[in-house]
């Protein structure tokens, strides 16, 4: 019997990749878009999850724009923090298992070292102030559900790194990309693939099972949004790539602060679902192939 899963989120990178994938698992995904229920409506949020009563609940929505919510951060905590404590209010003991996702933005990057589950998060922003109390909420209120951190989302899908950086180069222009911020950047189709992999498991298992909790999940393997784009620029356009010159996060300054290092460890997830994320230069080929062929089809 398939899984009904009742997915909040449609046009987001994750949101796509997970509604684009959902046809290869047993399941039956149901995804309701921003028209339908709207984030900054917690509470109807939490009342499509009774009127639903789906077996799994996945929150793949959210409020991404880092530097906007310095100065929005009602909606910033409405979305990340107040819809995801509403929903998992339906959820609860008795109710469906729950997926909720969450950001390396939760630290402030002067560890030095992967981060690790149980690290003291110190979020430098309201964006990952706000992505902390949710999933904050979310683990301590339901013992069913699975709290993914992750990094450096891309994908062949909306505004990206990758699409800017192969928008930038293909101007023929030198750039100038930050050197002093690492991370590990992560494919939304891997993360997608893993969590309706997962689905069943989710779905049926009891509280206690240890697939659920708080994770880390992110592409393997750790480089600077330099590297990142050197890398990029060298898989999609070869030896005509653009040089990319190097600069330090002052030299590129934002409204909201990044963490200089947000490297997430993954060894929880792996010990646990037996399940070791790809190389990120992997999964970075895979999008660029696919954007390829999108630009192909409509040449």
């Amino acid at each position: 019997m398939s899984v009904r899963v009742l997915q909040f989120g449609t046009t987001g990178q994750l949101a796509r990749e997970l509604i684009r994938h959902a046809p290869d698992y047993p399941v039956e995904l149901t995804a309701l878009s921003r028209a339908e229920c709207d984030l900054t409506d917690p509470e109807g949020a939490a009342r499509m999850v009774w009127e639903r009563k789906p077996d799994l609940v996945i929150v793949a929505a959210a409020y991404t724009a880092v530097d906007q919510a310095e100065t929005d951060g009602e909606t910033a905590h409405l979305v990340n923090a107040e819809a995801p404590s509403s929903i998992v209010g339906m959820c609860g003991l008795t109710g469906p298992a729950m997926v909720h996702f969450s950001t390396d933005f939760v630290f402030d990057g002067r560890k030095g070292s992967p981060y690790v589950e149980t690290d003291e998060p110190d979020p430098l922003g309201v964006y990952g102030a706000s992505k902390l109390s949710g999933e904050t909420t979310v683990v301590a209120c339901c013992p069913r559900a699975l709290v993914l951190r992750t990094s450096w989302v891309v994908s062949a899908h909306g505004k990206n790194f990758v699409k800017t950086m192969l928008r930038l180069g293909r101007a023929g222009q030198p750039l100038r990309v930050v050197d002093d911020q690492r991370g590990r950047p992560t494919a939304a189709g891997d993360l997608a693939r893993f969590v309706l992999s997962q689905a069943e498991r989710l779905a049926k298992g009891k509280a206690g099972d240890p697939c659920y909790g708080l994770f880390h999940f992110a592409n393997a393997g750790e480089v600077s949004w330099r590297g990142f784009a050197e890398e990029i620029l060298r898989q999609a356009m070869g030896a005509s790539a653009p040089p990319v010159q190097p600069i330090t996060t002052a030299e590129y300054p934002t409204p909201a602060t990044r963490p200089a290092y947000s490297v997430l460890d993954t060894g929880k997830l792996e010990r646990t679902f037996g399940y070791t994320p790809r190389p990120w230069r992997e999964a970075l080929s895979e999008i660029l192939a696919e954007l390829a062929a999108e630009e192909a089809a409509h040449a």
